[in-house]
């Protein structure tokens, strides 16, 4: 007989492949989380309160802590959509790839469309052009927040897909 969840047991035993890719999907949703909130929530913020550091010093280092952050980044999403592809299947068949390439959007939008602009409002400022401050870093604040929910569902998603998928059967 079916059942309303007759139809999620199916989709989520569908989620197979080798045991790293299934880890990947719980462990790089969790460590990029846990990078955003480091150095986006933690870091860039204190930054600037810490004694001694200025205006321009801040922005030289927030410069280097973000280029290394967006590197990492790029690895863990293309590692992330390498066990997408391993354990899911093709694009489109879960609500894993939407999240995971959602993620890639986010990531691309912050370094090709955002950061430009930052950059050149940094470059500014270090010139003495501009005093401090910009709209432009509530844009890519937004875009770390939208980051951090997609990574948050993605994560919850892959837990509850990978873990369901390695569960015994059930008894009818």
């Amino acid at each position: 007989m079916d059942t309303p969840d007759a139809g999620r047991h199916l989709a989520v035993r569908s989620v197979t492949g080798p045991l790293w890719s299934r880890a990947f999907l719980l462990v790089i949703p969790a460590v990029w989380l846990g990078l955003i909130i480091g150095i986006s929530l933690l870091e860039a913020p204190l930054k600037f309160t810490a004694p001694g550091i200025t205006i321009p010093l801040g922005l030289g280092i927030g410069r280097r802590v973000f280029m290394a952050m967006n590197i990492v980044e790029v690895v863990l999403v293309v590692l992330l959509l390498v066990a997408l592809w391993r354990t899911v299947g093709r694009p489109g068949r879960q609500r894993l790839w939407s999240l995971g390439w959602i993620a890639a959007a986010v990531l691309v939008l912050k370094m090709l469309v955002i950061k430009p602009f930052l950059n050149e409002r940094t470059d500014a400022v270090l010139a003495g052009d501009v005093a401090g401050g910009s709209t432009t870093h509530y844009f890519y604040i937004a875009a770390e927040v939208v980051l951090l929910v997609v990574l948050v569902l993605l994560l919850v998603t892959a837990s509850r897909t990978v873990l369901a998928a390695n569960a015994p059967e059930r008894v009818r």
